[in-house]
């Protein structure tokens, strides 16, 4: 079996620690809810994301070097 994370296309993902997550929403003024979703099941998810979890997503970019994205993990 293949293990899609490895892919060279598949960006970054990081899963990060509460207290990042909490600086992150107070930095951008937003709840957790309102973070767009990535499924526990994703291929490119990291293997000990839970329900709730925080997931930095850091994408090459030809504009900006790098642009980083969060997701929230849902079922």
């Amino acid at each position: 079996m293949v293990d899609v994370s490895q892919h060279k296309l598949v960006p970054e993902h990081i899963l990060l620690e509460e207290e990042e997550v909490q600086e992150m929403l107070d930095e951008y003024d937003v709840k957790r809810t309102n973070l767009p979703k990535i499924k526990r099941t994703d291929p490119a998810a990291p293997d000990d994301a839970e329900l709730g979890d925080v997931v930095k997503i850091v994408r090459d970019s030809r504009t900006t070097d790098t642009a980083v994205t969060y997701r929230l993990v849902i079922e």
